[in-house]
């Protein structure tokens, strides 16, 4: 083990009891489950349709148990994922100085927080790197370079399925874009933005538009203002379970399913670590606009989206979700 102080878990939940359960089960099986300090972020109910599920989700998380400390923040109105991300790490993480981050789908390897508190030890005086993901695309949608063998690569983009960072670099992020529209004039910072997917720049317009509501989007933007990383293991040690059409940002498909099972008990981290653009042009393949049809466009419908004018949006731009 590399840490010395565990991060804090902030988990954020909303109007899926079955799926918060198995989040919550898998986390508790966690080697540092009982050492970790999580903290709950409850939304409240957008309307009276959701109100039955938010009220047995917040049940449910009154009896949960199996960690060091467990703390209950019960919104008193809806705020919206990415409002409740925003603020709710802020807190958090300007408290403690790093935090550990999931949404209410994420079923994580019980070598999870391992990984997550070792990565933020050991890359913490590395400011080239802004987060560690714990989330990678799975062998169906990212082949590796045979001549690759490290456990951790660099990625331009982050993700939101799984994540950890430090204070001094999430307070980094402009939540207001207010370089947009020199960026968006800029076909050649466009194009170094959409090194992490053709997708990403259409998704930071669909956000200044109003057309989504997204805290990652953002947070990918500020890593590429920044040149900075995000931390990626070659195992993945999340499988999101919220792609099954009950969320509030996604559509249905198991192409990003992930077999947890192999995630690495004990992860070498490269200590020089570089940017290998092999293993992105790999990663890249799974967003490059050319490759996909309208139809699997509609299948992997984003979790960023919301209703049907969004995923016109999607469609037309061929923008994808954000894992």
């Amino acid at each position: 083990m590399y840490c010395n102080e565990l991060a804090p878990i902030v988990l954020f939940v909303y109007n899926r009891p079955w799926h918060t359960q198995q989040t919550v089960e898998a986390l508790q099986k966690n080697e540092l489950a009982n050492e970790s300090e999580l903290f709950i972020y409850s939304d409240a109910p957008k309307n009276k349709q959701t109100i039955k599920n938010v009220t047995e989700v917040r049940e449910y998380i009154k009896k949960i148990d199996g960690f060091k400390k467990i703390t209950i923040i019960e919104r008193d109105k809806n705020c919206g994922l990415a409002n409740s991300i925003i603020d709710g790490v802020t807190k958090t993480v300007n408290e403690y100085g790093r935090v550990i981050v999931l949404e209410d789908d994420l079923v994580t390897s019980p070598y999870f927080l391992r990984f997550m508190n070792n990565g933020l030890e050991f890359y913490q005086k590395k400011q080239k790197i802004m987060s560690i993901s714990g989330y990678t695309l799975p062998p169906t949608c990212m082949k590796f370079p045979k001549n690759f063998t490290d456990d951790v690569y660099l990625n331009y983009r982050n993700s939101s399925w799984g994540w950890a960072t430090w204070a001094n670099r999430w307070n980094l992020v402009d939540w207001d874009i207010k370089d947009f529209n020199q960026f968006i004039e800029n076909p050649k910072q466009q194009k170094l933005f959409n090194q992490g997917g053709d997708d990403l720049t259409d998704m930071l317009k669909a956000q200044m538009e109003g057309k989504i509501d997204s805290w990652a989007i953002r947070f990918s933007y500020a890593h590429f203002k920044q040149q900075m990383y995000s931390v990626c293991p070659r195992y993945s040690y999340v499988n999101n379970i919220g792609l099954d059409g009950t969320g509030t940002h996604c559509g249905v498909t198991d192409v990003l399913k992930n077999d947890v099972s192999k995630a690495k008990k004990t992860c070498n981290f490269v200590k020089d670590i570089k940017l290998h653009e092999n293993v992105m042009e790999e990663f890249k393949k799974y967003y490059n606009k050319e490759s996909l049809s309208a139809k699997e466009i509609n299948k992997l419908l984003s979790i960023l989206s919301r209703g049907r004018e969004l995923l016109k949006t999607i469609i037309n731009s061929n923008s994808l979700h954000f894992p």
